[in-house]
Parts: structure tokens; sequence; C-alpha cells
């Protein structure tokens, strides 16, 4: 069974239990991506106007949503999806940008286990409830301010065909 990111999984959707979570490390927001991820996608002016930018009231410019999520993204793989055996996501629930991101900005990622279920429609699959979010950090590395958070699905691979899992008549695994 291979890994999101091809290598060999170590992580099965019976490893993914409600409850758990998982570090995503921090990122610190590179102002040059931030402008260039912009100029392509997202050209709006607080985020490549850096003269109309420091006017308004964001003081400075500001990254896209898009970024801060694909930074979100880039971190989920790197800590998660690299050792788990998951297959696609059937996609968001919630995508919320709660805070503007500068660059220079250090963003801890983290990765909450909501609840998970055998796929109905998948078999050898179970679907994942996940909630993660980025939260800037002082310059003592404490909370600032969460900046990102977002519940998705994903689906991941049983390590075998369930053996010790219990499932509720709701579809939901013990």
């Amino acid at each position: 069974m291979r890994s999101g990111t091809g290598a060999d999984a170590e992580l099965f959707f019976e490893d993914l239990a409600p409850g758990g979570s998982f570090d995503l490390g921090v990122t610190t927001v590179d102002g040059s991506e931030m402008v260039s991820f912009a100029q392509r996608f997202d050209p709006q002016w607080y985020h490549v106007d850096a003269r109309l930018a420091r006017a308004s009231h964001h003081g400075a410019l500001i990254a896209s949503g898009f970024f801060t999520v694909s930074l979100f993204m880039r971190a989920y793989v790197d800590a998660v999806l690299s050792r788990a055996a998951a297959d696609a996501s059937p996609g968001l629930e919630e995508l919320r940008w709660l805070a503007p991101v500068y660059a220079g900005d250090r963003l801890a990622g983290r990765l909450d286990v909501l609840s998970r279920r055998l796929s109905h429609a998948r078999p050898g699959l179970g679907t994942v409830t996940l909630v993660g979010s980025l939260t800037r950090l002082d310059t003592y590395d404490r909370p600032e301010r969460e900046v990102l958070r977002t519940r998705f699905r994903g689906w991941f691979a049983l390590r075998d065909d369930g053996p010790g899992l219990t499932r509720t008549a709701s579809g939901r695994v013990t």
C-alpha cells in the first residue's frame, strides 16, 4: 500500500481515531512566494500592490486565502499524507479565513480527527472527517490568532478487512 506521496504507507484508517491529532509543524510565510502566487492566481490589489496595501487598513500586503490554504495543504501532505494510505478526498465541508496573513508570519498547523466511518461505496476504504487549522505565532512562539480553519473528509485504506472494527447503525466505526 502506498502513501499519498508514493512511499510505503504506515498510517491507515484504523490509526485515525476520533480525538486524535497531528502537529503539522510551523511554516514561515515567504513574501516572494506569497506575491508570486497572487500575481498568477488572485491579483487583487491588497495581494499585489504594496503601495495601496500599505495605505489601507491592512497596513501591508496580505496573502491570498488560497495561498494560505495551500500552505496548510503542504503541511498536511508533509506530516500526514506522506505516510498515510490515503486515497482522494471527497471534499471540503468548511473553509474559513479568519484573519489576514502577512509575509514573515509564522503559522503553526494542526489536524484533528473528528469522526470516521467505513465507506459504503468504496470497499476497503474509510471516510475520515478532519479539522485543520493554521495559527499565527507571536515572537515567543505562543499562539496569537487562528488564521485558517477547514473541515474536510479524506478516504483512507483499511490496514486489513477491518477485524476489530465495529460499525454502528449509522456507519460510524468504533
